[in-house]
């Protein structure tokens, strides 16, 4: 099995907590050759899609984590998987970046996730298709409706659709002295859609990531504990990982969401879930495997590996 991988730059990423090494250190345990792409390096030339790659080995170490052979071209055909693990933000690159790996896909290379879900899967907006999923939600830029949801709802979080890692969260209520300028500020005065939604109290209990492989659920989630002082539970912003079971809402949302995810070929995916509402659908390059990984003892990692193969047909 060929196995390429298009990510931030390998020499930066945090040991203890990347689950795209993750990913890469289960495929090299089964024998899958690794070829390691930055997003500067991937281009179409015609209808071809290729590359200018680097075989990689990947080590479970605090340094000297990685080793890179010199750069060689490749075809991405020759593939037999491709993971699209660049972060956000999801702008028009990323856009662009989709339309050269379907490309790969049409020919054969299984791209996880699909292309085409990467675009039509807003990570903060594909919620409202669950509604009896989530919490009163608005999506706007009209700076009137969003503090007319505000004075509706009482304390209101504010965020941008295109961010990740907690990036520019904002709590809000309606006496708030500096809501004017938090609803001016994310809109871009009016000229970019936001998220409002609902504060929920259970954030105090955590933000809890579910993994799901091929739309079935991790049964134990990392509920994400923001610290004092704090609004968000995102890792990123500080928050404190805690190992909890499935509860039967969550698994009640796995089982809205799943088979429509996994029917568009979205193979891994993390949902969030305050208390009992869906809040986020985490598609590009969900996270928190090696927490889970360290709490429970699984190879997830694995199991994702294993997915993907039975995916490609293919075995070893």
């Amino acid at each position: 099995m060929k196995l390429g991988v298009i990510m931030d730059p390998v020499a930066g990423i945090k040991v203890e907590k990347d689950t795209t090494l993750a990913l890469l250190l289960a495929a090299q345990r089964r024998g899958w050759e690794l070829y390691y792409m930055e997003m500067n390096d991937v281009y179409l030339h015609g209808d071809s899609p290729r590359a200018s790659a680097r075989i990689l080995t990947v080590a479970d170490a605090a340094s000297d984590w990685y080793r890179l052979q010199p750069r060689a071209e490749l075809a991405l055909v020759e593939l037999d998987v491709l993971l699209m693990r660049k972060d956000p933000p999801f702008n028009m690159e990323y856009v662009y970046m989709t339309y050269i790996l379907e490309h790969a896909a049409a020919a054969g290379t299984l791209v996880v996730n699909a292309p085409r879900a990467l675009r039509d899967v807003n990570e903060k907006a594909f919620i409202t298709r669950f509604p009896q999923c989530i919490a009163p939600t608005l999506i706007s830029r009209d700076p009137a409706q969003l503090h007319a949801f505000i004075e509706q709802h009482g304390k209101v979080v504010l965020k941008p659709l295109d961010g990740m890692g907690g990036a520019s969260v904002f709590l809000v209520e309606p006496g708030g002295a500096n809501k004017n300028v938090i609803v001016e500020t994310l809109t871009r005065h009016a000229s970019s859609f936001i998220m409002a939604q609902q504060y929920l109290a259970a954030i105090e209990q955590g933000d809890k990531r579910i993994l799901l492989i091929d739309g079935q659920p991790y049964p134990h989630a990392l509920a994400r504990i923001p610290a004092r002082g704090e609004l968000r539970g995102n890792l990123a912003a500080g928050g404190a990982g805690k190992g909890v079971g499935l509860s039967a809402r969550d698994y009640w949302i796995c089982e809205q969401v799943g088979a429509r995810l996994s029917a568009m070929g979205l193979l891994f995916v993390g949902l969030d879930v305050i208390g009992d509402c869906l809040t986020e659908i985490n598609v590009t390059s969900p996270t928190c495997v090696r927490e889970l990984e360290r709490i429970y003892g699984d190879d997830i990692a694995g199991q994702v590996i294993d997915c993907i193969a039975g995916r490609t047909g293919k075995r070893g």
